[in-house]
């Protein structure tokens, strides 16, 4: 699909752009992709950790998504967008909830009307467990986000453009994990984890994980929809357990804005989600109604029950402590 194709990654130097610019490198013999950041320093330092010039057909774009015209300029023949760019941290947005509107949703818009402007094929945006039923500042420009980009095929005219969004929970290892500030906590022998909560779960994904399921979804795409991957859960104070038994856990509080459980399918879009092999999809109220069974993506999806709710907390897959300790070996290795 991204052989000789023109690839754009916005919030490219990031832990998922970086990873997702490794995979296509990889796997694939694409035209263009395009680093598209706002900081030349962690442009310099992916040039330098992919090889330098080794790989001609990168390109390091300079540029914010609060900018329109530059992302219009940045787009000019290419084929597909990965937007992955966005101010993420929780509190970080309740302090600062102006910035992130900026960001995350007139941002949003810039690249819905940017991609239009230039017939770009295919959009996927990524979303967060939090976008659904949110609770904080940070949750709720992502929802609007996510509103955004599904409505952006109402407004495309004769265009074969398409816009769907991929939603899924925490991404293990990557830029703000816990798993790196517990390792540092077992090094060092410290006197305790900090757990906000002793009854938290999240929702659990590799970074590897979640660019496979993205590289899956501009696949199967046809527009509208909100892919959600089928994952486990985790248990924060597992989580702290498989790091170290012998380190005590102190409860420090909900952090504002924080969830005990992180939902990923709200019990109020049941009617228009589906699950399929390995995943759900939220399709848009303009489009589904009561169908039942759903033949798409080349297999059958069936309709949720009523009042489904995809949650961390009630999910029927949990890792175990050993299953989890076998992920951080993995992660912290790679980042060694």
């Amino acid at each position: 699909m991204f052989n000789n194709k023109t690839i754009l990654i916005t919030g490219g130097t990031g832990s998922f752009g970086t990873k997702f610019t490794k995979h296509l490198l990889a796997n694939y013999k694409p035209k263009k992709i395009i680093i598209y950041s706002r900081d030349e320093f962690k442009q310099y330092n992916m040039q330098v950790e992919l090889g330098g010039d080794k790989f001609k057909c990168l390109r390091f774009f300079l540029g914010d998504v609060r900018d329109r015209e530059r992302l219009n300029l940045a787009m000019r023949e290419v084929d597909y967008v990965i937007h992955a760019a966005a101010l993420k941290q929780v509190p970080a947005a309740e302090y600062n909830p102006m910035e992130f509107v900026k960001t995350n949703i007139y941002g949003a818009e810039n690249i819905v009307y940017a991609a239009i402007q230039n017939n770009v094929k295919k959009i996927i945006a990524l979303s967060t467990d939090k976008a659904s039923n949110p609770i904080n500042l940070y949750g709720s420009t992502k929802l609007v986000s996510d509103k955004i980009f599904i409505s952006a095929n109402n407004i495309v005219g004769k265009s074969k453009i398409i816009f769907s969004v991929v939603r899924y929970g925490n991404v293990a290892g990557s830029r703000g994990s816990v798993i790196p500030l517990f390792n540092r906590i077992k090094k060092n022998k410290e006197k305790y984890f900090p757990i906000t909560d002793f009854n938290m779960t999240r929702f659990w994904i590799t970074l590897d994980q979640g660019v496979k399921f993205v590289d899956l979804c501009m696949k199967k795409m046809k527009g509208s929809e909100i892919f959600i991957p089928i994952i486990p859960s985790v248990r924060i104070v597992d989580l702290a357990k498989s790091f170290s038994t012998k380190i005590k856990l102190k409860k420090t509080g909900i952090r504002p804005g924080e969830k005990i459980h992180e939902t990923l399918c709200p019990r109020e879009s049941s009617h228009l989600t589906y699950k399929f092999k390995n995943f759900y999809v939220i399709f848009s109220n303009n489009e589904f109604g009561n169908l039942g069974k759903l033949k798409r993506f080349g297999e059958i999806g069936i309709q949720t029950m009523k009042d489904f709710e995809y949650n961390s907390g009630s999910n029927q897959d949990f890792l175990s402590i050993d299953q989890i300790r076998k992920i951080n070996k993995n992660i912290l290795n790679d980042t060694l």
